[in-house]
């Protein structure tokens, strides 16, 4: 029998007594800025009009959703590159890179530029996003990652749900370069500390291999469907051109889906979604996310050219449901440690069909908002409170150790998929110059039925800890 030498003993040690929770934060400060940078501009969407005048709401639609459909496909080799050059490194490069093209897109003096910023902020967004997952994993002990993951997500899920009224005081103090300049304080922060405190972890043997003619595919396949849905109403489009841009995402997304079972290292492994579970999760992501997307990008639509409410007012109006997401994601990962995720998703998916029903039925032309949107905007809070974190949490639940970034990182990058979706429609059905009540009715429609599939989804999840 070998004797452990004098370092094991100590490492060993220093992994008992050391808390996790430092590594937590370094790791959350980054993923907090990522999760804001997919929502900030939701509330600037109308600075961004007035700044580039000749640009058309298509147009500027994929400021947002350039930087989703990249950071989507980009997440899922990020994973595997986390786990073959170690997740440190893999963090800090994603982290730096965030940063230099946060700044890039607050000078950018044309859509051109800012587009292709936003591209390369989204790359780095893609490399820290599932490696801080992974550090945070690593961090803690088996019996703790439920709430971990749940806390994980729930600072995702806050960040992107106080984007939107977090921009609004920005741009109209600041102006829209500032809802990029924002991320660099902070950003540093995370950069400091994760080079001085984390520890290196990586899988050893692993190859990391990139997948281009994959990622080619699935870049194709969505952004041809987000193009198609957000021009389908646009004069400089035929119907014919619409129609042959639809059936190339389609073509596209099969030839994805062929290679993917051929391939020697495919972009996504479809053996993930053997499993019934996983399977399940990311189509509840998909329908989940392009909700919330929707959400969003309707409520300032509403406030603003329904209501009249100036931009700073409709920020401080949206933020009563941001702030229930942590409290609620809180109790709902103790919960779903012991219990599983299902009831909690399936409840939570509930609770926000109810507050799309609301905002269907009861808000009308005048101004009510204490009376007739607040109660909607809890109901929202606490269903993604539950639904956001949930997801993520039960999306790795059942995945081996060495699957951890690869599996999360396609569950975060089906979340990224619908919300170009999300945009997309939002941007067809509501980004039209002359907007009336009637033209969200089909918009929360669409929110209620999502929020359902979600809930119908996650009956199919299977998480509870097995008694011992």
């Amino acid at each position: 029998m070998t004797t452990p030498t004098l370092a094991a003993r100590v490492e060993a040690a220093s992994s008992v007594t050391t808390s996790p929770w430092p590594t937590f934060w370094i790791a959350c400060i980054a993923v907090f800025l990522v999760s804001i940078d997919s929502t900030v501009l939701f509330a600037a969407f109308g600075a961004l009009s007035a700044a580039f005048p000749a640009a058309t709401p298509a147009d500027l639609s994929w400021v947002l959703n350039a930087y989703t459909v990249v950071y989507a496909t980009m997440l899922i080799p990020a994973g595997g590159l986390a786990d073959a050059h170690g997740r440190k490194r893999v963090f800090l490069f994603g982290v730096t890179l965030f940063l230099a093209a946060s700044a890039a897109c607050g000078m950018a003096d044309s859509v051109p530029l800012l587009i292709a910023a936003r591209v390369v902020q989204a790359l780095g967004a893609a490399l820290l996003t599932p490696a801080s997952l992974s550090i945070i994993l690593d961090a803690f002990p088996k019996e703790k990652r439920a709430v971990a993951v749940s806390l994980w997500g729930a600072v995702g899920g806050l960040a992107a749900a106080i984007g939107p009224s977090l921009g609004t005081a920005i741009v109209d103090h600041l102006g829209w370069p500032w809802a990029f300049y924002i991320n660099l304080p902070l950003g540093a922060v995370s950069l400091y500390f994760g080079a001085l405190r984390l520890r290196e972890a990586r899988i050893e043997g692993k190859k990391a291999r990139i997948d281009l003619v994959g990622m080619l595919l699935l870049i194709v396949a969505v952004g041809a469907i987000a193009m198609a849905i957000t021009q389908l109403d646009s004069p400089r489009w035929s119907r014919l051109e619409l129609g042959a841009l639809a059936a190339t995402s389609a073509i596209a997304f099969a030839a994805f889906i062929a290679w993917a079972r051929t391939s020697a290292a495919p972009l996504v492994d479809l053996a993930l979604f053997q499993n019934r579970t996983y399977s399940a999760v990311n189509l509840a992501t998909l329908a989940f996310g392009t909700a919330f997307a929707m959400m969003f990008f309707a409520f300032f639509s509403y406030m603003t050219r329904i209501w009249h409410f100036s931009l700073p007012l409709a920020g401080i109006a949206v933020t009563p449901g941001p702030l229930m997401v942590v409290p609620t994601a809180i109790v709902a990962g103790r919960i779903a440690a012991r219990i599983g995720h299902r009831p909690i998703l399936v409840i939570g998916s509930l609770v926000y069909a109810a507050s799309g029903l609301r905002l269907l039925l009861v808000p009308g032309v005048e101004p009510a908002y204490a009376t007739h949107w607040l109660p909607g905007l809890f109901l929202s809070g606490i269903g993604v409170g539950m639904v956001l974190p949930s997801l993520s949490g039960a999306a790795v639940a059942g995945l081996p150790q060495a699957q951890y970034a690869v599996g999360s990182a396609v569950n975060q990058a089906t979340r990224q998929l619908g919300a170009v979706l999300g945009v997309a429609v939002t941007v067809l059905l509501v980004g039209h110059a002359q907007l009336t009540r009637a033209d969200f009715i089909p918009l929360y429609g669409m929110h209620v039925a999502l929020a359902l599939l979600t809930g119908a989804l996650c009956l199919a999840v299977k998480t509870r800890p097995v008694a011992r």
